[in-house]
């Protein structure tokens, strides 16, 4: 593709260039037969079980970082949500606005990147849509993401079903994603090879779901915006319970911690793009935690806490010298467009 090539007002017209967008770009790397119908929506098969539906919007900058890119989050992102119920992704719908001038070998990176998740997921997109904006009406392309998957009918995985004693299992180290977008978007470059933690996690979940006693896996959260700080705030209120972790059990790279110092961050409120919180019966959570670390997504799962009958609603973090101190969700947005 010509390097000078960019996104014109006609490729969102419908008509000659649209048609040549799609068949050119967009076809040539989202090869699904479903896709390639090009009918108005996509029609699927009777699926078992129960009818999981979700949506996400992308407007990141920078478009591309280390680990990934926007289009890697939109996929990621959609299949996280449908996992953290419990759902098998079936597909995907790919609705992108363009902003006029957008390099087309910019697009075609992204849209490759896409192709390769959702191969690699084995999640395809079945139906999607293309807009053009004038420059300056939208910052180079914003992505919307909708997904589809089906819940087992004996599983029911959501914040109010998390139960007193229940453990709290972190999959990885946090801040990963949230820190890398900051780096890069002001030019610092951290030592080490930190990067996105941009990950599907629906076969973890597959893993969970299939090798634990039914019924014992009662949460799952993905820490997006917001971090770990904030969806254990939503776990609190919507299970009536109290969180209490441990400061020391918490997973983190030393190159985050490093950088929050710098920075003035708190870890616990940045955000994950490949990271899930499970809240499991206690009696299951060592074979929780170990089936997690058998995983490459999991390898650095950690037990961070549990549920217990205290002040409901509240996050108490235990610190390392006998201290504790009050975890309240995210005011503010101290990392703007971070997905």
């Amino acid at each position: 593709m010509n390097s000078k090539a960019c996104v014109l007002l006609d490729h969102g017209s419908g008509g000659i260039a649209s048609q040549e967008l799609i068949s050119k770009l967009f076809l040539k790397h989202l090869d699904d037969p479903i896709l390639g119908s090009l009918e108005d929506s996509a029609v699927l098969e009777n699926q078992p079980g129960k009818l999981a539906f979700s949506t996400d919007s992308y407007v990141v900058d920078p478009l591309f970082f280390p680990g990934g890119d926007i289009g890697t989050l939109a996929v990621h992102g959609t299949i996280n949500d449908l996992a953290m119920r419990g759902a098998r992704p079936l597909c995907l719908s790919l609705g992108l606005i363009l902003e006029e001038g957008l390099p087309l070998h910019d697009l075609e990176r992204i849209i490759i990147s896409i192709a390769n998740c959702c191969k690699s997921a084995n999640v395809p997109v079945v139906t999607g849509d293309t807009k053009v904006v004038p420059r300056g009406k939208c910052d180079k392309i914003f992505i919307n993401t909708s997904g589809i998957g089906f819940v087992p009918k004996d599983v029911d995985i959501a914040s109010t079903m998390a139960r007193e004693g229940d453990v709290i299992i972190l999959s990885g180290s946090m801040g990963d994603h949230g820190i890398t977008i900051m780096s890069r978007r002001a030019g610092i470059n951290l030592a080490g090879d930190l990067a996105s933690d941009s990950a599907a996690l629906h076969e973890l979940v597959v893993l969970l779901l299939n090798n634990l006693p039914k019924g014992s896996l009662h949460t799952l959260r993905d820490p997006t915006r917001g971090g770990v700080a904030t969806s254990l705030n939503e776990i609190a209120g919507a299970s009536g319970l109290m969180v209490e972790i441990n400061d020391q059990d918490i997973p983190l790279h030393k190159e985050v911690a490093a950088a929050c110092e710098i920075m003035g961050l708190d870890p616990m409120y940045l955000a994950n793009e490949g990271k899930c919180l499970a809240l499991v019966d206690a009696k299951h959570a060592e074979k929780a935690l170990q089936l997690m670390k058998s995983t490459t997504v999991g390898r650095e799962a950690a037990i961070i806490g549990k549920l217990t009958s205290g002040e409901a609603g509240q996050v108490v973090l235990r610190t390392a010298i006998g201290g504790s101190r009050i975890i309240s969700p995210l005011h503010g947005e101290p990392l703007p467009r971070i997905c």
